[in-house]
């Protein structure tokens, strides 16, 4: 009775949510439903890292790299004939890559398996090294992949990047990804597979007593973050249109991690949670690089100065969120209810406080 509740409860937010979205498509402009869409993306990025690095404990830098694969897997597979001749005017695209063309959600899904192909052949040797040292690794495998893609001009067109690659991606292809990794985060992580990679988090020593192979563990979790990672990348790229190596820097993993650290370690509602928070303050923010008038003033704006405030509030949040704003924990509707008890709770003693000064004076 109680799992046909909890469905009928999730339908009942799915079903919600997509209307919001519906409503929201129909009434903002398109720079709101573009931010509303990297809201989805992130998500999905942020799921990834987090199944690699908050759920199975291990510390991993290459996530841009990931992206990149998938994010020119799409375009490639997307774009028509004449827009690759066009694009590849210093060097010819290779003649298999020419002809290569595929509707939008194969290219997605192919995406996603080169991607986690990659990461298969990158972590057999990458997953044998713990902390800083995986950390080190996988961020030289993310520069590596990003300086090759720098240099095929017949695969990738080199430095120039892709340009005009079709928009295919849109609030239902963003989010409605980003609901299926989602449901999927929640289904792992309640399923013996799951608590066996929590278990590796918890205690390496334990759980390999208790018969979990760490390496193979290990090596799938990888390999399904990494895909995500594609996924993200792929989505990105058909909804900016454009994509360069430069794109896939360190800097766009670090940003990652911090929607991760921000939300929490190993949970998927503080990585929802937070990926949209920190995608619309960045936005929210931009004003501060800009001139602003007040009045009959005009204040002069500093470059930078977004980023300065943004690290400040991020700052403040990690300082007394040190496990993140959700820690461990998951929004559930067992949640819910029992945070509802908890306000009804505190106003009946609150009201009860009142009636006993009342009484007294």
């Amino acid at each position: 009775m109680k799992n046909r509740q909890d469905m009928l409860y999730r339908v009942f937010f799915i079903g919600l949510l997509f209307l919001s979205l519906f409503y929201l498509q129909k009434t903002m402009d398109s720079y709101a439903v573009r931010i509303i869409n990297l809201c989805g993306i992130y998500i999905i990025l942020a799921l990834g890292l987090n199944l690699i690095n908050g759920f199975t404990g291990l510390f991993s830098l290459g996530h841009a790299g990931f992206m990149a694969i998938g994010a020119y897997t799409s375009a490639i597979l997307t774009m028509p004939e004449n827009v690759k001749v066009v694009n590849f005017f210093m060097k010819p695209m290779n003649g298999f890559l020419v002809e290569a063309n595929a509707p939008f959600v194969v290219a997605l899904v192919i995406a996603m398996i080169v991607s986690g192909l990659i990461a298969l052949l990158i972590g057999i040797p990458a997953l044998r090294l713990r902390d800083d040292y995986l950390a080190i690794a996988t961020l030289g495998f993310s520069e590596i992949i990003r300086v090759v893609f720098t240099n095929t001009y017949s695969v990738t067109n080199g430095a120039l990047g892709l340009k005009m690659i079709p928009i295919f991606t849109n609030i239902w292809w963003s989010w409605g990804s980003a609901v299926i990794v989602i449901i999927f985060m929640f289904s792992f992580s309640q399923s013996s597979f799951g608590r066996a990679v929590k278990a590796i988090r918890e205690d390496e020593v334990a759980a390999e007593a208790m018969g979990v192979d760490l390496f193979k563990t290990k090596l799938l979790t990888f390999v399904i973050g990494s895909a995500f990672a594609g996924l993200g990348g792929a989505l990105l790229g058909n909804l900016i249109g454009t994509i360069d190596p430069a794109l896939f820097r360190f800097t766009l993993t670090f940003n990652i991690l911090l929607i991760v650290v921000i939300g929490g370690m190993g949970s998927i509602s503080g990585s929802v949670i937070s990926a949209v928070i920190v995608t619309v303050m960045m936005e929210a923010l931009r004003f501060l690089d800009e001139s602003v008038k007040i009045g009959g003033y005009i204040i002069e704006g500093i470059p930078g100065l977004r980023m300065v405030v943004f690290s400040l509030i991020l700052m403040i949040v990690v300082i007394f969120y040190s496990e993140g704003l959700m820690g461990k924990k998951e929004l559930s509707i067992d949640s819910l209810k029992e945070f509802g008890k908890s306000v009804k709770a505190r106003k009946i003693h609150h009201r009860a406080q009142q009636k006993d000064v009342k009484k007294n004076a």
